[in-house]
């Protein structure tokens, strides 16, 4: 990290060979912004796997957070970026017929080699919650909600699954994301509502004019259904956005 002034303060990661620095305070005013053409689908109402999702955030939250500010949130994005672009090689396990997506047959193949007993319901709510923008196909950044999902609710059936799926090394990269979501999840009940974006924000920015605007921006990225609560899977699509892990990755990693 690179202090350029009393108020400046610059994280230098390098993605690609290339070196980016990210000014932390102004940092709410880059990524994340959803093109024309980008809006996923509105959300339908609560399913039992998202009943699953916030109740299990829910228990999570009792354990408390080690993130003291937005911007410590911010400070972890290298290294969450790093680790989760070598998920890439377990995507391409799961996409046998390697087109760029994962379809709802592929994934129950996958769960069928892994040993994994879901039924064909579960495994079909799984894949249309990370199919955000239904193509019937999950691209990389949405695979990457699949695996952090299945960390969180932690289901004994797949328990062991996740170390055979190559998940054992990723799991702390996982649970920093959690912990990032139970930062912002002030009341502790599996959401965070725009009320608790601001006041996240402001306890980085105390004192600035433009850190209510910040707050309604972020969390506005993030409330893709537009209902005015952010579930941790929406939280979750939003990232992958910020660090840059969308569907364009593949297009790069071909060039």
């Amino acid at each position: 990290m690179h202090k350029l002034s009393s108020q400046a303060y610059y994280v230098r990661f390098q993605v690609k060979g290339f070196y980016h620095f990210y000014k932390i305070e102004q940092f709410a005013e880059m990524g994340g912004v959803i093109g024309r053409g980008d809006s996923p689908r509105h959300g339908s109402p609560a399913s039992k796997l998202e009943q699953k999702m916030v109740e299990a955030m829910q228990q999570r939250a009792q354990q408390g957070t080690t993130m003291k500010s937005f911007n410590s949130v911010i400070m972890k994005f290298p290294k969450i970026d790093e680790s989760l672009r070598k998920c890439r090689i377990i995507f391409q396990q799961f996409d046998e017929d390697s087109n760029g997506e994962i379809d709802q047959e592929e994934l129950k193949h996958c769960f069928q080699k892994l040993d994994i007993s879901f039924t064909d319901e579960e495994i079909k709510d799984l894949f249309e919650a990370c199919d955000i923008y239904e193509h019937m196909g999950m691209k990389f950044n949405e695979f990457i909600v699949f695996l952090c999902l299945v960390y969180l609710l932690n289901d004994p059936a797949v328990s062991e699954a996740r170390k055979r799926m190559g998940l054992g090394n990723l799991e702390p990269t996982f649970e920093t994301l959690v912990d990032s979501f139970v930062f912002l999840d002030k009341n502790k009940d599996g959401y965070v509502s725009k009320n608790e974006v601001i006041e996240a924000i402001n306890e980085t920015t105390a004192g600035e004019r433009s850190s209510g605007r910040i707050g309604v921006k972020r969390f506005e990225e993030m409330d893709w259904d537009k209902n005015g609560t952010v579930t941790f899977k929406e939280f979750l699509f939003a990232f992958t956005r910020w660090v840059g892990l969308d569907e364009n990755e593949d297009d790069e990693d071909d060039e």
